[in-house]
């Protein structure tokens, strides 16, 4: 009785019981949960799908992507926040989840509820236009949206996402004016502007790298402080003279808060291997991105300013999700 209580006591401490100390040696011993808040095609889907082939054979089960699309990434990790902290459920994030924390009521708070892995990669978003538009530069599209406001339309992969807030923000700084059109992820945005059914549209470069490079879409600028090696010839908006503007997009892993810290290790050790590997990596930044595979307190850090950053644009230009 004495031993049960005191394992009772040193569990409730948050000391490892040899039961569950067994259970972290061994994991994972099942299939691996991936939530993606995305739809498929987008670049979170994508770059999870580069990665996940070698992560699954670096720790030895598989690991099932499950994509849960809507409300700009945030069905998807509200499933994941409610997931157990055992190392079964992960979630592969992209950088909407630092504005949905000001515009969104969430049920849970990010940085609460999981527990950074690490930032995978980072890269600029850029606006696109269909080669078809006269547009060349994109004053060409502030010069036109200047004598007729809301006559353009640009899309996104969703209202509130960081697309949408940096491109407000950018038309605010700038005098001009455009018409947001939201989709429900970046594959059906791209679809769409593919097919020219809108004729801008700002998102990460890793959807519409092959775009680019065929010749269907045309990029106007970059979101990076200076040219993006990503996307050669094109300035930034900083360099195009639209004041010192910079916002950068990102992906990061994280597990459940709470997840015991050597199945933490491990994920750590075996996604930082995966993206490493010079095939994966080149896989990857060839899409229109930079690796970083950090450590999960750099993560922490970088998200959480993400968070203020962007709440504080949000809170200033009084910016909805549905606008």
């Amino acid at each position: 009785m004495v031993q049960r209580r005191s394992l009772i006591a040193l569990s409730a401490m948050g000391i490892a019981t040899p039961a569950v100390l067994r259970a972290q040696g061994s994991w994972p011993d099942r299939p691996i949960r991936l939530i993606v808040p995305w739809a498929p095609g987008g670049s979170t889907d994508t770059i999870a799908r580069l990665f996940q082939p070698r992560l699954a054979q670096v720790l030895g089960q598989p690991v099932v992507i499950e994509n849960r699309g809507g409300a700009s990434g945030a069905i998807g990790a509200a499933e994941a926040a409610r997931a157990p902290a055992d190392g079964s459920t992960w979630m592969f994030q992209y950088d909407n989840e630092g504005p949905n924390q000001t515009l969104m009521r969430l049920t849970y708070r990010t940085l609460e509820a999981f527990a950074p892995v690490s930032l995978v990669a980072t890269g600029p978003l850029a606006m696109v236009c269909h080669s078809s538009t006269p547009f060349r530069t994109f004053r060409d599209v502030v010069d036109a949206a200047k004598r007729e406001p809301d006559r353009y339309n640009y899309a996104t992969s969703g209202a509130g996402g960081l697309a949408h807030i940096a491109t407000t923000l950018l038309q605010q700084q700038n005098g001009f004016k455009l018409t947001h059109v939201p989709y429900r992820g970046g594959g059906p945005a791209v679809t769409a502007a593919v097919a020219n059914e809108v004729p801008l549209f700002m998102t990460n470069v890793v959807i519409v790298s092959q775009h680019i490079r065929n010749g269907t879409l045309r990029p106007l600028g970059v979101t990076t402080r200076t040219e993006s090696r990503h996307v050669p010839g094109t300035p930034s908006f900083a360099q195009q003279g639209f004041g010192d503007f910079e916002a950068p997009t990102w992906w990061a892993m994280f597990g459940r808060a709470g997840t015991p810290q050597p199945i933490m290790d491990r994920m750590h050790a075996a996604l930082t291997q995966v993206l490493r590997e010079p095939e994966v990596k080149a896989r990857i930044e060839e899409q229109g991105c930079d690796i970083q595979a950090t450590d999960g307190e750099t993560c922490r850090r970088f998200v959480a300013n993400e968070i203020e950053r962007w709440g504080q644009v949000i809170r200033d230009n009084g910016i909805r999700a549905d606008s």
